[in-house]
């Protein structure tokens, strides 16, 4: 192992925390990724900023709190004032690519305002976020042009306007008929298409093939596949590996139905939840969504021997996640969004080949990791300036290698709610409910749907605006099923949480054009410029 002249970036899209072998669970197996908890640490309290594929993923590319960089839903473009980490590392001279999903929308109306030229490299870069796209595939519809999987469908004989929804998502029936994975009821069989020709398999061969063109010269890769996200259909084999005897069991209680929380009641009717209390649901849905990560699991292990071969697992810094993770059922719930453990909880391992990280390998860190580490963790392990006027979140090298956390970022009142070790004590998620149809259900304004969590060893607080909050005892109720959020027993506990969240609110980072260093020397030196107000 040696220092870090590369990063590996690999992000899985709904990919749950508990569904790792390395993470407890008995009965999937995903020995590459353990692999990494192996060579590295595993943070078993990662947290997502937005349990949303859009605002998460823009906090993991900004390092900043979904409040600050202001894309609050998958179609709120992010502004191009905010600066990702393509802005941070290209300067250095490291290239900076993509293979796979963002779900980053260009600020048109942004570039329009500068007059930044459409076909413009510039252009380019900023619709992309930053990223130099190899191929760019965010696996919800069919892939346009961004992409070069339907072509390479074609040429392997998938011959359709639309191979996508043809053969990637439809499986076949038992009389010969073409049936659609976007009905859940039919993930139980296999999709048309053959495995390797699948989405999980071509971004692998996208990925190695980067890996081997670059040789020795520096380059980050963030490798963000589509998978497990829905539709949840798995080519063979791995549609048949798992059946409901492999499952974890649906966490929900009837008694979470009772007396329910009203934005809760409004997405328990959105039709995926509707689907997912049948009971028959979990038991089809999750034997997939299990064959989905374990083929990601197969072909990360191709990309690590090829990295191996190279020598670039000595001089990689690789970060494995996920955007948010998955209800499949849970609390009564499909999708993601709410803020229970099993969406915005997230596998989080950091492989740092820095040989004063030797000593933390294999082992597990229970510290609360957030999705705004990331940016900071990679300027830190690049020897870049830490941006620290506009990242929010921290490195997390001072975990990997056992030294001093610093705390020469933060507030002194931030500091005050730091635990003993000067780490963070908390972790902090946001939502806009908006776009949503229970926006409709509850008749809110489109302004009116924020909602804001905190969790801490013990308390998880949800504030909702105009609604009751939400409060969960984590030590004597850890499955999530009774809300105290009304209990009149809790009131001083839900006043410390709220004052808790108002102090990070208050903390974020609206000063963005001029770091802390401009500040510092402009202090009090009106008179050296000759500006003389006050004086008798």
């Amino acid at each position: 192992m040696g220092k870090v002249r590369n990063i590996l970036f690999i992000m899985c899209d709904q990919l749950r925390a508990d569904h790792l072998s390395c993470a407890g669970h008995p009965h999937l197996a995903t020995p590459h990724i353990d692999s990494l908890a192996k060579r590295g640490v595993l943070f078993p309290r990662a947290y997502v900023q937005s349990a949303v594929c859009g605002p998460s993923r823009m906090s993991f590319y900004t390092g900043r709190y979904v409040q600050s960089h202001g894309a609050t839903w998958n179609r709120v473009p992010l502004s191009i004032r905010e600066r990702t980490i393509g802005d941070y590392l290209r300067p250095s001279g490291m290239r900076v690519a993509l293979a796979g999903k963002t779900h980053v929308l260009p600020d048109t109306e942004g570039l329009e305002r500068y007059g930044i030229e459409g076909g413009s490299a510039l252009a380019a870069l900023m619709r992309s976020g930053g990223f130099e796209e190899l191929d760019r595939y965010d696996g919800h519809s069919p892939p346009g042009t961004e992409s070069g999987y339907p072509a390479y469908l074609r040429a392997h004989g998938y011959i359709a306007d639309d191979p996508w929804n043809e053969f990637v998502i439809a499986a076949d029936g038992p009389n010969g008929e073409k049936l659609s994975g976007w009905n859940m009821r039919n993930v139980r069989l296999p999709a048309r298409v053959k495995e390797e020709h699948s989405e999980t398999a071509y971004m692998t061969d996208q990925a190695i093939r980067f890996v081997e063109r670059q040789g020795d010269q520096p380059w980050f890769l963030h490798l963000s596949y589509v998978k497990p996200h829905w539709p949840y259909m798995a080519p063979a084999p791995y549609h048949a590996l798992y059946g409901p005897q492999h499952c974890l069991a649906p966490n929900r209680s009837e008694s979470e139905l009772v007396d329910q929380h009203p934005v809760l009641a409004a997405y328990r009717q959105h039709e995926e939840s509707v689907s997912f209390q049948r009971p028959e649901a979990p038991a089809t849905v999750r034997p997939a969504y299990m064959g989905l990560i374990k083929q990601i699991d197969d072909h990360l292990g191709r990309l690590f021997a090829v990295m191996q071969k190279a020598g670039r697992l000595d001089d990689t810094l690789i970060v494995f996640t996920a955007d948010h993770g998955d209800f499949l059922g849970d609390h009564w719930l499909g999708e993601k969004e709410i803020f229970y453990e099993e969406v915005v909880r997230v596998p989080f391992i950091v492989v740092d080949p820095d040989a004063g990280a030797d000593a933390t390998r294999g082992t597990v860190d229970q510290r609360f990791v957030e999705a705004v580490d990331v940016v900071p963790t990679c300027l830190d392990a690049l020897g870049l300036p830490p941006q620290r006027h506009l990242i929010e979140g921290r490195s997390l090298l001072p975990l990997t290698r056992s030294a001093a956390v610093p705390n020469d970022h933060v507030s002194s009142k931030a500091q005050s709610r730091d635990d003993r070790t000067g780490w963070r004590d908390a972790v902090f998620s946001e939502l806009d409910y908006s776009f949503r149809e229970a926006r409709r259900t509850l008749g809110r304004h489109v302004r009116d749907c924020r909602a804001f969590m905190v969790r801490t060893d013990r308390w998880k607080y949800v504030w909702w605006l105009d609604f009751p909050p939400q409060l969960f005892d984590l030590e004597t109720d850890p499955r999530e099923l009774v809300d105290l959020g009304r209990d009149p027993g809790h009131a001083s506990v839900r006043d410390e949480m709220q004052g808790r969240l108002f102090d990070w609110m208050r903390a974020r980072k609206s000063r963005v054009t001029v770091d802390d260093g401009f500040v510092e020397a402009r202090t009090a030196a009106h008179k050296a410029h000759g500006i003389l107000f006050g004086v008798w």
